[in-house]
């Protein structure tokens, strides 16, 4: 009869501490990662105590105590001092008993390894552990474990400068918005009111839908359907303007309206090829519109035959040149490769007198990235 082998423990004594290790540092990492206030502080500190088998240990900013973590807590008004003194030192420091003066009997805080936290050659605070005596051991752990918390609020910083510049690009959309268009628009709508009551209405009901959309202050994400909505509403209010000079075919399918996409990253295209494919040309102009499923992707085009635009210049947008007036296309282009990668930046085919395609490939799924 053949016997079943199953394992009994999880390889030796070595495997499980480091087991022990990884796990305490991943449930104390997403606190750290919010950056260091006292709530992150709080969340983080007992499972950074577990981390170094210590009775007490505190965290602090420059000012002082952030969280006290463990027995002792009678010491925490003593931490100031340690902080200050760990500050101007400028390194980890050790302190005995001498410095942790305490009448109770039985108490384990009787000495205090302090480590500073450092951001971008900033000390930010300190990781302070305490214990009956010193060793070597907890002195280099302690140096340790601050270098890892310190590693984590780098990680919450860049991550709070990424949210900042994704945000200032898009207040640099909103920007865009033409003072001339909404100008314009309202003009469209102010010539309706008394010769077609009903669609001066529905244009007003349309540009108000259009400036929450553009000017909404939440999520940096979208769906395609809702980006998608808000370019029917401009084009919509283009179209009050410009007559028939102006038809738009669009053409989506329905499998890709559920993606997310960056926000604002398709409308300014569609401004982009009507204000400079088609304003200042005499014929009819012809925006087209297509969305569709290409595989792990969401492919979207946005093609005019207007005027066009010499490449060269199309080429030093993308890589950086603000100075031109399509701006917009290097702000959708930079925000679409930070969020997707290199591979997703934007595609301009263009010439003088050609008109302009622009092609927007997105995954149907990304981590991070959700409506």
């Amino acid at each position: 009869m053949a016997r079943l082998w199953r394992r009994t423990h999880l390889g030796t004594e070595a495997d499980r501490a480091t087991f022990r290790t990884l796990h305490r540092a991943s449930l104390a990492a997403p606190a750290l990662r919010e950056g260091l206030t006292q709530t992150s502080a709080e969340r983080a500190a007992g499972h950074l105590r577990a981390l170094l088998g210590t009775p007490a240990l505190s965290v602090t900013d420059t000012t002082g105590c952030l969280a006290w973590d463990g027995v002792g807590g009678h010491h925490d008004t003593q931490v100031p001092t340690l902080l200050r003194a760990t500050l101007e030192r400028g390194r980890t420091r050790s302190f005995d008993r001498g410095d942790l003066v305490c009448g109770r009997s039985g108490c384990e805080v009787r000495t205090a390894v302090v480590s500073p936290l450092v951001v971008d050659d900033r000390i930010v605070g300190t990781l302070a552990a305490f214990a009956p005596y010193q060793t070597a051991g907890l002195a280099r752990a302690t140096d340790e474990v601050a270098t890892w918390v310190s590693s984590q609020l780098a990680l919450a910083e860049l991550e709070l400068s990424r949210s900042r510049l994704a945000e200032a690009e898009v207040r640099a959309l909103r920007a865009q918005i033409s003072p001339h268009f909404i100008y314009n628009s309202l003009g469209a709508i102010a010539s309706f009111v008394r010769t077609d009551p009903d669609r001066a209405r529905e244009l007003l009901l349309e540009f108000a839908d259009f400036t929450r959309y553009s000017f909404r202050r939440h999520g940096d994400y979208t769906t395609l359907a809702e980006e998608l909505r808000s370019i029917e509403r401009y084009l919509l209010l283009e179209q009050a303007r410009f007559g028939d000079r102006l038809r738009v075919t669009l053409s989506v399918a329905p499998e890709v309206l559920t993606v997310a996409v960056p926000f604002l990253c398709v409308q300014p295209l569609v401004e982009n090829a009507v204000q400079h494919g088609l304003e200042g040309v005499a014929r009819t102009g012809h925006v087209r519109i297509t969305a569709f499923d290409r595989g792990q992707d969401a492919v979207i085009e946005v093609e005019d035959d207007g005027a066009g635009e010499d490449p060269e210049k199309v080429r030093r947008v993308l890589a950086g040149d603000t100075s031109s007036e399509s701006v917009g296309l290097g702000n959708v282009d930079a925000r679409l490769r930070a969020t997707y990668g290199d591979d997703y930046g934007l595609v301009v085919e263009t010439a003088p007198g050609a008109g302009t395609k622009v092609v927007v490939r997105v995954p149907k799924f990304a981590a991070g990235v959700s409506a």
